[in-house]
């Protein structure tokens, strides 16, 4: 979390995420006065009015994911073969060749074996103001996997293949740091850390198109390789807008799902190599929660380098493999549903959702999420605190639809359970601009969400999450 005052990192990122699948999130945006997102190179047109009572709600967002044996057999695999097993995937095969690698956080160069998959071309439903690749993939010591995306513009020109992120979800000396990558621009378009963002959205311009390329590497003369289960982009085009509808509780009345209360405070000051310690933690506070809902846990080895004196040692432990070098924090959006996704048979998915209805059909099927927001004080009642970019847990609603969240920014694990005014939640987390401390006004997320869920879901798990878009 960053609290208010402070000049947050992610605030260079307009948060605009779409739902997983080829279906489209729909909304309705409230008008609103103010001027476009402040961050650099990342702007946003003016919203437009509320649409009328019954018609039809423009479209924001879209994703499309690639995850079956059948949707590997369709890209353009050089090097690489669909496994058709369990939980398809690609793996290397036969490598195309070497390529030398410096890491710019180790100054190593070494030279790594190396394959490519190459999606087909995606033609979005919305044309696109901004976009975010996330990725689910096993990565052994000695091997790592290279995420790109290219687009086509609305004018018919074409973006160069921008890298979205390096990963490897291992951090030692056989293996590259984690990493994503500054200064990726054109003319038209730039990448801030994770986010794929139109320059000048008030002109027009729009991704039409884009394909995801996927460079699996490992240490030449091994059998080693990444295994990449799933692949998906988001491409979205979200209003801006200082208030959202409110939306009428429904499913999920008076349901709480069981999950484990972490608190990010009692780790203040461990580990300042990530991110500054506990305090900035909040996202693999989260995602640790939600992990172990599922039943997932680091084991005694993997944790066996935190110092035993500090409580909870898989939080220290989710802080370190989420850890972005380039970005210097943990709160790389794909990072942690990665991470998520290195646990067995779990997935991770970076989307957004359109209401709180929509987060009231997950926990009805017993599927908590992570959802991230920007707030002053006085916006969010009992929360104690502001921020200007903060991941919290939802894990069910009350008997009148307020939200119950397990929020990391708690002075013990005890006082992590909250219920919080639904009215209050739902708009800091929808809302695409807000006022900050000093009445200037700044960005806000947009409904921005984690989904950690089972590779086989129930069937009541799969209508839900195919409902939203995620297969």
């Amino acid at each position: 979390m960053t609290r208010s005052g402070s000049t947050p990192r992610r605030s260079v990122l307009a948060a605009a995420l779409g739902v997983a699948g080829a279906a489209a999130v729909t909304t309705t945006a409230v008008a609103a006065a103010g001027t476009a997102r402040p961050a650099p190179a990342v702007k946003q047109a003016p919203g437009d009015a509320a649409a009328p009572a019954g018609s039809k709600a423009k479209p924001i967002a879209e994703y499309h994911g690639w995850t079956s044996h059948a949707d590997w057999l369709a890209g353009a695999a050089k090097g690489v073969r669909a496994d058709a097993g369990a939980r398809p995937g690609i793996v290397i095969s036969r490598p195309l060749g070497s390529v030398d690698y410096t890491d710019p956080h180790t100054g190593t160069k070494a030279a790594w074996e190396y394959a490519t998959w190459t999606s087909p071309v995606r033609t979005l439903s919305v044309p696109a103001t901004e976009a975010i690749v996330s990725w689910n993939a096993r990565t052994p010591a000695g091997t790592w996997v290279q995420i790109e995306l290219k687009g086509t513009y609305t004018d018919g020109s074409a973006t160069p293949w921008y890298v979205m992120g390096r990963w490897a979800s291992d951090d030692g000396a056989s293996s590259i740091r984690r990493t994503s990558v500054d200064d990726q621009s054109d003319d038209k378009s730039s990448v801030w850390t994770d986010t794929f963002s139109i320059d000048d959205p008030a002109s027009g311009l729009r991704l039409a198109k884009y394909q995801v390329r996927l460079t699996l590497h490992r240490k030449p003369g091994t059998t080693l390789t990444p295994t990449v289960w799933r692949v998906g982009a988001m491409g979205s085009d979200v209003p801006d807008r200082f208030e959202v509808p409110a939306s009428t509780p429904s499913l999920a009345k008076g349901r709480e799902l069981v999950v484990p209360r972490y608190s990010q405070e009692i780790h203040k000051g461990q580990y300042p190599e990530y991110d500054n310690g506990g305090e900035a933690w909040c996202s693999p506070t989260s995602s640790q929660m939600i992990i172990e809902y599922w039943g997932r846990k680091p084991s005694a080895k993997d944790l066996a380098w935190v110092n035993p004196d500090y409580a909870d040692p898989q939080v220290c432990h989710a802080a370190r493999f989420t850890f972005d070098y380039q970005y210097e924090g943990c709160g790389n959006w794909p990072f942690n549903a990665a991470y998520a996704a290195t646990y067995r048979d779990l997935q991770g998915v970076v989307t957004r959702l359109g209401s709180l209805a929509d987060a009231e059909k997950l926990i009805e099927v017993g599927i908590p999420l992570i959802t991230s927001q920007s707030f002053l004080k006085t916006e969010l009642d009992g929360a104690g605190y502001g921020t200007s970019g903060h991941l919290m847990t939802v894990i069910g609603f009350t008997a009148d639809g307020d939200v119950i969240a397990n929020d990391p920014a708690s002075a013990g694990n005890e006082a992590v359970r909250h219920v919080y005014k639904r009215r209050q939640w739902e708009n800091i987390w929808l809302r695409t601009k807000r006022y900050n401390a000093d009445g200037k006004v700044v960005s806000g997320t947009g409904g921005v969400c984690y989904l950690y869920f089972p590779a086989k879901p129930t069937a009541a798990q799969r209508r839900v999450l195919k409902e939203l878009g995620i297969r």
